[in-house]
């Protein structure tokens, strides 16, 4: 589906300043909506009428249209108010209800955007198939709603210049206070009262100070200055940042937004959200991250211990096959150690997988004979894994890198192994090259009787869920190609 900017662009000849405008009305109006318990849509003019770019459907009422209604023509009916709204630059209402195609009584007003001029008309259409008498909650909802439709027609909603945080702000619901020109309350809904409840009201909230009441219910003093600012910013007419603060152990999140009609002030709209138990458990969640990678660091100096008991063991054995055992047994408990090393760094359970192979090949690459003078490298990328993928492949990697520095160039004076890497979907495919003397005519990788392989085939066939085939390489030498999940079955 083509995006506001693609409409925008293609239909219009509004300049990039222009476009931008929308795209911030846009990013605030489930607000305004919200506030007008109607939907909006955005029309431009185009040659045969004007057409519709965007939509919002209110979350504080019945939607007035269940198709969507991007890309429409204006019907003529439609079109009869826009047209008043964009020549005579006012907000036009219809006197009486238009009935949808579906029987549906829809009050419908043509609002015009305005930047210095008419640059796109705000229709907003109100199913009026559930009216009733309306709360006080209501009655400030629509007040509200309607100041911020007359300052988009004189072009004061969006403020020029501001950040969007629509996604990260209050919303209506979360809790609305209404202040007049002074800063007084007017009004405050349930939810908003109980977001100061939870900062240390006792009283109402009607009738006071708002930007006194608030600095003196936060906790740092400096953050109540801040807050205090911010809402008296709205009042004079700027638009402020939303804001953060705690009160008695809780967190509420505020928004301040200016209410000016015809360059007079009319007070401000405070956007108020109880955070608490959103903070609560973001704390938790670092406590657990910060315990997670604790855990890591520990597992890994523990393995890193073993493994140098174990290479302090190797030196004092006289066989040498037991020396030999021990060392092929440091190899692999250290390469464990790497992977919990990276993560114990890693914020989600993840690793760049990357440089695990690369210090791998490098450990490897130590341990090899001086006389054979065998290069390891890495070609392609592994990218990101999830721990329960790297824990095993790395073990992997490591026994069929070793394996081939061991093996694969007897008789030789040194030659190169590879691993190449290549993800595709949810596979990852895997190659360990050399360029030795290639397999014994009599070798089967079923009936091998070496500890190393048996490990690669465990690992390969129960922890990734993948296969492994032992080949001949292209040109010369012998091939170890791996394939593993990278998403899970169960």
């Amino acid at each position: 589906m083509a995006t506001l900017f693609d409409l925008l662009t293609e239909h219009t000849s509004l300049s990039p300043a222009d476009i931008d405008h929308l795209q911030r009305l846009v990013g605030e109006w489930q607000m305004l909506a919200d506030l007008s318990f109607a939907d909006l849509l955005l029309w431009v003019p185009v040659e045969d009428g004007f057409l519709s770019v965007a939509q919002v459907r209110p979350t504080t009422a019945t939607t007035a249209y269940a198709d969507d209604q991007v890309g429409r023509q204006a019907t003529v009916a439609e079109a009869a108010g826009l047209r008043v709204a964009l020549v005579e630059g006012r907000i036009f209402r219809e006197a009486d209800p238009d009935w949808s195609r579906d029987g549906m009584p829809i009050r419908r007003e043509a609002i015009p955007v305005r930047r210095k001029r008419t640059i796109a008309l705000l229709g907003r259409d109100t199913n009026l198939s559930f009216t009733r008498s309306p709360s006080n909650l209501e009655i400030a909802y629509l007040q509200s709603g309607g100041d911020l439709c007359r300052m988009v027609a004189e072009g004061g909603f969006p403020a020029s210049g501001h950040t969007l945080e629509p996604h990260s702000s209050p919303r209506v619901g979360d809790g609305l206070v209404r202040l007049d020109s002074r800063g007084a309350v007017i009004y405050a809904s349930p939810n908003a009262l109980s977001a100061y409840r939870r900062l240390g009201l006792t009283g109402d909230l009607v009738g006071v100070d708002l930007a006194t009441l608030t600095r003196s219910l936060v906790d740092d003093p400096f953050d109540g200055a801040e807050i205090a600012g911010r809402i008296d910013a709205a009042l004079s007419g700027r638009t402020p940042l939303r804001m953060e603060v705690e009160g008695r152990g809780a967190a509420v999140l505020f928004r301040a937004l200016p209410l000016r009609a015809d360059g007079e002030p009319l007070g401000a709209l405070v956007l108020v959200r109880d955070m608490t138990e959103i903070r609560s458990r973001d704390r938790q969640l670092l406590s657990k991250d910060a315990t997670i990678r604790e855990i890591h660091h520990r597992v890994k100096n523990n393995l890193q211990t073993v493994a140098a008991l174990l290479r302090l063991q190797a030196r004092r054995v006289n066989s040498p096959q037991a020396r030999t055992a021990l060392q092929e047994s440091v190899r692999r408990v250290s390469s464990i150690a790497l992977v919990h090393e990276t993560l114990a760094t890693s914020h989600d359970e993840r690793v760049d997988f990357d440089g695990i192979v690369d210090r791998l090949l490098g450990m490897v690459g130590e341990v090899a004979a001086t006389e054979s003078r065998v290069v390891l490298r890495r070609e392609g990328t592994f990218g990101t894994l999830p721990a329960e993928v790297a824990t095993p492949l790395a073990m992997v990697l490591t026994e069929l890198a070793q394996n081939a520095v061991e093996h694969a160039f007897g008789g030789l004076t040194g030659g190169t192994v590879t691993v190449r890497a290549f993800r595709q979907g949810k596979w990852l495919e895997v190659g360990v090259l050399d360029d030795g003397v290639g397999l014994p005519a009599d070798f089967d990788p079923a009936s091998t009787g070496t500890l190393g392989l048996q490990i690669v085939h465990t690992l390969v066939t129960s922890e990734l869920q993948g296969s492994i085939e032992v080949r001949p390489a292209p040109g010369r030498g012998t091939e170890a190609a791996l394939r593993v999940r990278l998403v899970r079955r169960w």
